[in-house]
C-alpha cells in the first residue's frame, strides 16, 4: 500500500514553521554573537580607561619605585576593584612580577599574558586565559617623569562575567524569538487550514492527476457542461457547451461570464441562476432544442454548496428524426388502411360473382376504379409533360437539400388517408409547385406533417367534443370537418398554406411554446409539433405566420431559396 503523501497545506505549514524556526535560530545566534562582541568591546574600553588612570596616578608611580610596592598598592587595588566592579587589577614590575592580585598567593609570581607592547610604551587589549580563567584585559605601562617604564598595570573582566552580563539581553532575545515563532506558527496554521479546505486535503501530485483527469473528461464528453458559482456566473464550460449556448471557446484561463450576458432563453437563464435541481427539462433556443439536467455541487465533507453543475444535450436532430419516423409511420398506416379497404372491396366483388351477380360486381369494381381515379386527380402536381417530370425527379433525387414534388404527393396522400379514417376531409392542392422545395426532405416533412397533424387533430377533436356540429360554412353550406392544404411557388418562393375549420386558437402568442397544446396530455406528450415547426424554420431560414378565429386557423409557411440554410 502506497503511503499517503502530505497535502499542500501540511507541506506549507511544515516548511513555513521550519523556515521561521531556522530564521529565528540564526537571528538569536547572530544577536548573541553581536551582543557578546559589544560587551567585550565595552569591557575592553572600560578596562583600558581604568588601567590608564591607575598608571597615571602619582601615588602608583611613587609606589612603583618604593622598596615594597605591594604593601601600599595591594589595598589600593582591592578597594578600586570593589568600587569599579572589575574582576582583577594587577600592578606588576617590568619583569612581570606581580605586586597586586585578587588572590594574595599569586603576589610575587610572574604575570601570565602579553606585556611586550606595554614595555614599549603602548597600551593594548587582549583576551587571555590567566589564573582567573579567560579574561578581557587592558595592559598599559607606568612611566616616571623621565618616561622610563617603571611598572605595568593590567585590569580586566573575566569572560564568565561577560557571559553572565549577557543573560538578560539573551533572555529578551529568546522571548522575542519565541513570540515570533508562535505568531508565525499561528498564521501558518490558519493558512494551512484554508489551503486544506480549498484543496480538500490533497497533495500537489494528486491535484495534478485530478486536474489532468478533469480536463480530459471536460473536453471529451459530447454533452455540454456548465459550472455556475454561487455568485451567478459561469466559471467553467466545455467545448460542447460553448457551441450550444454560444459561449466563448474555453481557453486555459476562463473568465467568469455573468448569466445576464448569456444568449439563452429566459427560462434556462432562470434555472441556471436558481440552483434548483432539474431532470431532463427541455428548453428551446433560436435554433436548437436542449435537454437540461442540473445538480448542486458540494465539496467533500461539507453541506455548503459551491454552485451548480449543469449538463446540456442537443435533441434537435433526434426530434427531427422522430418527425421523419412519425411521417414514415403515417405512410405505413395509410398503406395498411388502403390494403384493408382494398381487401374488403375485393371480398365484395368475389362474393357478388359467387352469387352470380356478375353485372353488379363489374359495376361495383368500375365505381371503385372511378373513385380512386378522382382521388388521385386531387394529388396530381402539374403533370403536363410526363417525360420532363421524370427528368426533374431524377435531378431532385440527386440533391439531398431539395424536396421533390413526389415526396409531397406521398406525404399528402398518406395524410389524406389518415384524415379520412378520422372523418376529416383533407383537400390538398400542390399544382402550383413548379420546382422542388428549397429545403431538405426531412425538414419539409417535419414542417408540413406537423401542421397537417395539428389541423386534423383540431378539427376532429373539436367536433368530437361538441357532438354533432350543425354549423355550416356561410358561403357553401358545407358542414365543418375539412382541412385545406395548398403549395404554391412564385419566383422560387414556396408558400405552404394549411387551413382548418376547427374551433381556433385562444392564445396565439403561446402557440409555438414547447408544451403548449389545445389537446389533452397523452402518453407521447403534447405541445411538441408546433415547437418543432418553429425551430426547424428558424434553422433553415423560413418563416411561419398564423391567423385564427371562430371559423378556423390558417398557418402560412414561407421558404425563400436565398434564405434557406441547410
Amino acid at each position: 500500500m502506497t503511503p499517503r503523501r502530505w497535502s499542500i497545506a501540511t507541506r506549507l505549514f511544515t516548511l513555513q514553521l521550519l523556515f521561521v524556526v531556522v530564521g529565528v535560530a540564526v537571528g538569536v545566534a547572530w544577536s548573541w554573537s553581536s551582543a557578546h562582541a559589544d560587551v567585550e568591546s565595552d569591557a575592553a574600553e572600560q578596562s583600558t580607561v581604568l588601567a590608564v588612570s591607575i598608571a597615571r596616578n602619582p601615588f602608583v608611580v611613587q609606589q612603583a619605585t618604593a622598596a615594597d610596592p605591594s604593601a601600599r598598592l595591594e589595598p589600593y587595588a582591592l578597594d578600586l576593584m570593589r568600587r569599579t566592579h572589575t574582576d582583577f587589577i594587577t600592578i606588576m614590575a617590568p619583569d612581570r612580577t606581580r605586586w597586586t592580585h585578587p588572590d594574595r598567593s599569586e603576589i610575587g609570581r610572574p604575570f601570565r599574558g602579553t606585556v611586550q607592547p606595554a614595555l614599549e610604551g603602548r597600551t593594548f587589549t587582549e583576551t587571555f586565559a590567566g589564573t582567573l580563567g579567560p579574561s578581557v584585559r587592558a595592559v598599559t605601562p607606568i612611566t616616571d617623569d623621565d618616561g622610563r617604564v617603571v611598572g605595568l598595570v593590567a585590569a580586566g573582566v573575566t569572560v564568565a562575567n561577560i557571559s553572565t552580563a549577557l543573560v538578560p539581553r539573551l533572555t529578551s532575545v529568546v522571548l522575542l524569538a519565541s513570540a515570533v515563532v508562535a505568531v508565525s506558527a499561528l498564521f501558518s496554521w490558519l493558512l494551512s487550514r484554508y489551503l486544506a479546505r480549498v484543496t480538500a486535503g490533497r497533495g500537489p501530485e494528486e491535484l495534478a492527476r485530478v486536474f489532468a483527469s478533469y480536463e480530459g473528461v471536460l473536453h471529451s464528453v459530447h454533452e455540454g457542461l456548465v459550472v455556475v458559482d454561487r455568485s451567478g456566473a459561469v466559471v467553467l464550460h466545455n467545448d460542447r457547451a460553448a457551441e450550444l449556448l454560444h459561449l466563448p471557446a474555453p481557453g486555459e484561463r476562463q473568465e467568469p461570464i455573468p448569466l445576464a450576458a448569456l444568449d439563452v432563453p429566459d427560462g434556462l437563464r432562470t434555472l441556471l441562476a436558481s440552483g434548483d435541481r432539474a431532470v431532463d427539462e427541455t428548453y428551446t433556443t433560436a435554433d436548437r432544442v436542449l435537454v437540461v439536467n442540473q445538480e448542486m455541487a458540494f465539496p467533500r465533507g461539507s453541506t455548503k454548496p459551491l454552485g451548480t453543475v449543469t449538463t446540456i444535450r442537443d435533441q434537435t436532430d433526434l426530434l427531427h428524426l422522430s418527425g421523419e419516423l412519425a411521417a414514415t409511420r403515417t405512410l405505413t398506416d395509410a398503406l395498411r388502411s388502403q390494403t384493408h379497404e382494398f381487401a374488403n372491396r375485393l371480398h365484395t366483388v368475389v362474393a357478388l360473382m359467387e352469387l352470380g351477380r356478375v353485372d353488379e360486381a363489374i359495376r361495383f369494381a368500375s365505381d371503385e376504379i372511378d373513385r380512386h381515379i378522382e382521388v388521385d386527380r386531387h394529388s396530381e402536381i402539374d403533370r403536363h409533360d410526363e417525360t420532363d417530370r421524370h427528368d426533374e425527379t431524377d435531378r431532385h433525387a440527386e440533391d439531398p437539400e431539395r424536396t421533390a414534388p413526389e415526396v409531397l404527393d406521398a406525404l399528402l396522400a398518406a395524410k389524406r388517408a389518415q384524415a379520412h379514417e378520422r372523418g376529416v376531409v383533407l383537400v390538398a392542392d400542390a399544382s402550383g409547385l413548379v420546382d422542388a422545395v428549397p429545403a431538405a426532405p426531412g425538414d419539409v416533412i417535419t414542417v408540413l406533417g406537423n401542421l397537417v397533424d395539428n389541423a386534423v387533430d383540431a378539427v376532429a377533436e373539436g367536433r368530437d367534443a361538441a357532438g354533432p356540429d350543425p354549423r355550416q360554412y356561410p358561403d357553401t353550406g358545407r358542414p365543418r370537418g375539412r382541412v385545406d392544404v395548398s403549395v404554391t411557388e412564385v419566383d422560387g418562393h414556396v408558400r405552404i398554406v394549411v387551413r382548418d375549420d376547427g374551433p381556433g386558437i385562444a392564445d396565439v402568442d403561446a402557440v409555438y411554446e414547447r408544451g403548449w397544446s389545445t389537446k389533452a396530455a397523452g402518453p407521447e406528450g403534447r405541445g411538441i409539433g408546433l415547437d418543432l415547426v418553429r425551430s426547424t424554420l428558424a434553422r433553415i431560414g423560413g418563416d411561419v405566420t398564423v391567423d385564427t378565429g371562430p371559423e378556423g386557423t390558417t398557418f402560412v409557411v414561407g421558404l425563400a431559396p436565398g434564405r434557406v440554410r441547410t
